[in-house]
């Protein structure tokens, strides 16, 4: 099974770097979803996650800068082909909860654990990429 066959595809809503961080917060709210990519030109250039809100920005009492001032530059990408075996390798060895898919430079998806968990017959993949995502540096 590809990454294509599991991947939230329908609309992947993106921010600009220059996205306030309250409007990239509530976007995540409406949206129920832990991260918004950042997007400039047509291109990813970062990712924002609920944590890097809360570690980058919250945890030092500023709430006024940009989705550029907490995002995750150069964000770890799948590609639609991509096994989902190799996605939960890739998600565990950087440790990272979602994945943005790209199809030549372009996003097209997000996979996330629970996309592993949800979407595909092996359950226990999650779990696998789960703990090895978790675990210390």
């Amino acid at each position: 099974m590809e990454l294509r066959d599991i991947m939230t595809a329908d609309i992947v809503e993106t921010c600009e770097p220059g996205t306030k961080i309250k409007e990239v917060a509530r976007l995540m709210k409406s949206l129920d979803v832990g991260s918004i990519p950042i997007s400039e030109n047509g291109g990813l250039i970062g990712i924002v996650s609920d944590r890097d809100i809360v570690i980058r920005c919250v945890a030092d009492g500023d709430i006024e800068g940009t989705a550029r001032d907490v995002m995750t530059t150069d964000p770890v990408t799948g590609t639609p082909d991509m096994t989902i075996d190799d996605a939960k390798k890739l998600m565990s060895e950087y440790q990272i909860r979602r994945l943005p898919v790209l199809d030549n430079e372009k996003l097209v998806g997000i996979v996330s654990l629970g996309d592993l968990a949800v979407k595909h017959e092996d359950n226990d993949k999650a779990g696998d990429a789960l703990t090895e995502i978790s675990r210390p540096l």
